[in-house]
């Protein structure tokens, strides 16, 4: 059984699409267990993307929901890894619809005595 013409390695992926600065980067993210493919947890940068699939990924604070278009062959500028994916919109906002407590977008909060 041979390996799709069309699949990549999910750490190059994610390097290619720009996602990460390094392919480190990238391979400890999928080891920390921070990437979903179809909802699956993933554990090894060599788990192969195909076209089609859907990534959900932890970015610090941030999770982005993206579709594969496209394999990739390199690194190239940030236009060209943009045509790889299709970002998902997100059904629910970080508050899950609650208004954000005050003083926290610029880090601090509010003491309340």
């Amino acid at each position: 059984m041979g390996v799709p013409a069309d699949s990549v390695r999910i750490d190059l992926w994610l390097w290619y699409a720009r996602f990460f600065k390094t392919r480190t980067q990238c391979a400890s993210s999928v080891n920390a267990g921070h990437v979903r493919v179809n909802g699956n947890r993933v554990r090894k940068p060599a788990f192969r993307v195909l076209p089609g699939n859907v990534l959900t990924v932890v970015q610090g604070r941030s999770v982005r929901a993206v579709e594969i278009l496209s394999p990739g062959c390199r690194r190239g500028p940030a236009a060209e890894a943009r045509s790889l994916y299709r970002e998902i919109p997100q059904r629910d906002s970080p508050t899950c619809g609650r208004e954000p407590l005050s003083g926290l977008q610029d880090g601090t909060r509010d003491n309340i005595a």
